[in-house]
């Protein structure tokens, strides 16, 4: 960066900054304007999403990975005629699959549309609200914490480095006597 220079009314010489590179909106030199049309634009919103591996962070590995073997186990001396157990079997797993399917299909859109309003006002009262008032709180807590750590020394520690070295000086010893 460079710029030109110019005196203040007490006689300070200062430089005044210029980008050299120009406005990033529009750019002066070349290299700057190629590297702009260059870019492309990825909207987060249009993101292409994985159709086979649906739960890529691993979300619900350990809630809902339930098979007939979790749920339904005979022993053994106790088990079913075999048909029964394979048709039990072929039963539990198309009814969960196809009833995930329905309430899926009937309640997905309801429920995103649920859950992305209320992360919206969760993100929303976040950035807007939670740390503002945060960071208000930690600046108007500096304040008081100086006094109070002055107060602190000023008062407390003669008191408690004397009632340190009074008992400083005392000994004491245990002996056993037979």
């Amino acid at each position: 960066m460079s710029g030109t220079k110019y005196v203040d009314s007490e006689g300070f010489l200062y430089t005044a900054p210029v980008r050299e590179q120009g406005n990033i909106y529009k750019p002066n030199n070349k290299m700057m304007a190629d590297e702009l049309s260059e870019k492309v634009v990825h909207d987060v919103h249009t993101k292409e999403i994985d159709l086979v591996n649906r739960d890529p962070k691993h979300l619900n590995d350990d809630v809902v990975k339930i098979d007939f073997e979790d749920v339904i186990a005979e022993p053994e001396g106790t088990h079913s005629f075999d048909g029964i157990w394979k048709a039990s079997f072929t039963t539990f797993t198309v009814t969960k699959y196809w009833f995930y399917r329905l309430l899926s299909a009937i309640f997905g859109i309801p429920m995103a549309l649920i859950w992305g309003i209320y992360f919206a006002i969760l993100s929303f009262l976040h950035i807007w609200a939670v740390v503002p008032c945060i960071r208000s709180y930690l600046i108007e807590i500096q304040c008081i914490s100086r006094v109070y750590s002055i107060c602190i020394h000023t008062f407390c520690d003669p008191l408690f480095e004397a009632i340190g070295k009074m008992f400083s000086s005392i000994r004491a010893t245990v002996r056993k006597e037979i």
